[in-house]
């Protein structure tokens, strides 16, 4: 959609298919361009320590190639097990839906161009001098 790639997993994910998934993700994000990245996991009832390190990874390696990432539709049992697993998923971001997930990739993008132009206007503050 957009900048933005959007995925929804609809199954509980085993490890070599999350391994799967945060491979070809990081290839797209690299292929496409994109800016941000927002997974779906409304479908998901159950995370599991390397799931949750999945998603860091994912986070993390999009953070690399300049894309930020949401994650929407995490059910309450899911959040409370990460908690519990002790997984703070550093990096990524979360919202209820898909509607707010997709809003909020808006405005860090936004957050992030309005960022360089600041960066653009000191660099060229100090070569006019």
């Amino acid at each position: 959609m957009g900048p933005f790639l959007l995925v929804t997993i609809q199954v509980d994910l085993y490890d070599r298919l999350a391994l799967t998934l945060e491979s070809d993700l990081v290839q797209m994000v690299n292929k496409t361009g994109a800016r941000g990245v927002l997974i779906d996991i409304s479908a998901v009832a159950i995370v599991d320590s390397f799931m949750g390190r999945i998603i860091g990874n994912i986070a993390s390696m999009s953070k690399i190639l300049d894309a930020e990432t949401v994650v929407v539709g995490m059910q309450p049992a899911v959040a409370i097990t990460l908690i519990e697993l002790g997984l703070p998923l550093k990096g990524v971001y979360t919202a209820l839906n898909v509607e707010r997930g997709m809003d909020l990739l808006k405005l860090k993008i936004q957050g992030s161009a309005d960022h360089e132009e600041e960066e653009d206007d000191e660099d060229s503050a100090i070569y006019s001098e």
